[in-house]
């Protein structure tokens, strides 16, 4: 028989190390640093069990977009709850889905006519990674079987999206269980040449990724990118110029593109999506976390009626997709992202915006010639910062010395949730952040990093 304390003589963290597995984390870590206890959320704050509240710099993983429990948001749960919660959506459907696939057709790129459901992020990717291929199977076209990725890009942590994923921390160790893409290099302006404008490394890759399809496109079912912003590969950005390329390339080519807007979508950039700014549409568009608004996970894959069409037959011919997840299509989920569309459409989100990410640019350039900062870069609301421990020669600091770890347990002490890639600390806050907190994730930023680099 077991002597452990019942549970509810232990604290709520107490409690946690003993039975949770906690994601991205080595878990001894939490010997010496702090786990948060969060039992409720406000807009752009976090409030801990022991009275202390955190500013969410990060917006959860990137997800809550307007901030935690949007009045609009939870109304609409609420009555949704009401009515119905979950159905599965094979031979069924419902409202919810019905209506959140029209609005996303409406908003997004033209051209995209059909949505599949998915969970999340690294769901989506697998289903636009399946789907491409199965298209040109079923198109009587079965040796393109290969993507091209580029060098640094994330998609997610399931087999096939971390299969085109390019960031060793996560893709080393399983790297047997994996198949290889084709690297591209990546148009990262911070890679450019001394001198090199973003818009020309970015023709300058285009030139490297004509060559890769000049020798593979045979071979080839589609390219994937996250538009504009590399973003758990460091926040690494790049001209539009390389999305608009990149789409002309594809079509000269007869290869897919397949844009990953989970993370850069609903805003992130200054459009709705990324794609906007190279005024491209993708063959496959990947959303997820800020679909629902930060509240319930939901993915969507949108793509074209030529796509559509080559999987539509009679059964017998072998052509359908049957790919599913149990909770495609989720009534409450669904509901989330028609609450949260309903926002960007009626509320002035994006000028908004603008004047937030002008105010967070201001504050960061005075980082601009820190001794240990070699690039501080922005697209609307994602800033970032990176640290090495010589701008003259950007050398960086080993990765074992974790100074961005100190970054973030400086940012506990002021009440701000930051947490940094390695050595670069970003920004992503919810659109609902004031001037002042701003001003306060930025101050807690520039302290916590005269910390990590003394």
């Amino acid at each position: 028989m077991s002597t452990a304390p019942a549970p509810q003589n232990l604290s709520l963290v107490a409690r946690d190390l003993g039975v949770v597995w906690h994601p991205c984390t080595q878990m001894h870590d939490h010997e010496t640093i702090p786990m948060l206890a969060i039992e409720r959320a406000e807009g752009a704050w976090l409030h801990a069990t022991d009275g202390r509240r955190y500013l969410d710099a990060v917006s959860s993983w990137w997800t809550n977009v307007f901030g935690h429990r949007h009045p609009r948001i939870v109304a609409g749960l609420k009555d949704q709850l009401d009515r119905l919660d979950h159905i599965m959506l094979a031979g069924m459907t419902h409202e919810p889905a019905v209506s959140l696939a029209e609005k996303l057709i409406e908003v997004a790129p033209a051209g995209l006519s059909r949505v599949f459901y998915a969970d999340n992020g690294s769901s989506a990717v697998e289903v636009a990674l399946k789907m491409s291929f199965h298209y040109w199977r079923n198109q009587g076209r079965p040796a393109r079987t290969r993507f091209i990725a580029l060098s640094g890009g994330y998609h997610g942590e399931t087999i096939g999206a971390l299969s085109v994923t390019d960031v060793a921390l996560y893709r080393a160790t399983y790297a047997p269980l994996l198949f290889a893409p084709i690297l591209a290099p990546s148009p990262d302006a911070y890679l450019g040449a001394i001198g090199e404008s973003a818009r020309d490394h970015a023709a300058r890759r285009l030139l490297d990724m004509r060559a890769l399809l000049q020798r593979h496109a045979h071979e080839v079912a589609a390219i994937i990118i996250e538009p504009l912003v590399q973003c758990a590969g460091g926040m690494r950005m790049h001209h539009a110029d390389y999305v608009r390329g990149l789409r002309a390339l594809c079509d000269e080519f007869s290869v897919h593109l397949i844009a990953d807007e989970i993370a850069v979508g609903f805003g992130r950039t200054g459009s709705l999506f990324a794609c906007e700014q190279a005024s491209i549409t993708p063959d496959f568009l990947c959303l997820s976390k800020g679909l629902t608004g930060g509240t319930l996970p939901l993915s969507a894959v949108l793509t074209n009626d030529a796509v559509h069409a080559a999987f539509y037959a009679e059964y017998s011919a072998g052509k359908a997709f049957l790919h599913s997840h149990s909770y495609t299509g989720n009534a409450l989920a669904c509901r989330a992202a028609l609450e949260t569309l309903a926002i960007f459409n009626e509320q002035p989100v994006l000028a908004s915006n603008r004047t937030l990410s002008a105010h967070l640019g201001k504050r960061l350039a005075a980082l601009a010639d820190h001794a240990n900062v070699a690039d501080v870069r922005q697209t609307g609301m994602i800033a970032a910062v990176e640290l090495v421990r010589d701008r003259r020669t950007r050398e960086e600091f080993p990765a074992a010395e974790r100074r961005g770890l100190r970054v973030y347990l400086h940012g506990l002490e002021r009440g701000v949730i930051l947490r940094p890639l390695g050595n670069v600390v970003y920004f992503m806050p919810p659109y609902c952040v004031s001037t002042a907190e701003i001003d306060l994730m930025v101050d807690a930023a520039i302290e916590g990093i005269e910390r990590a680099v003394a």
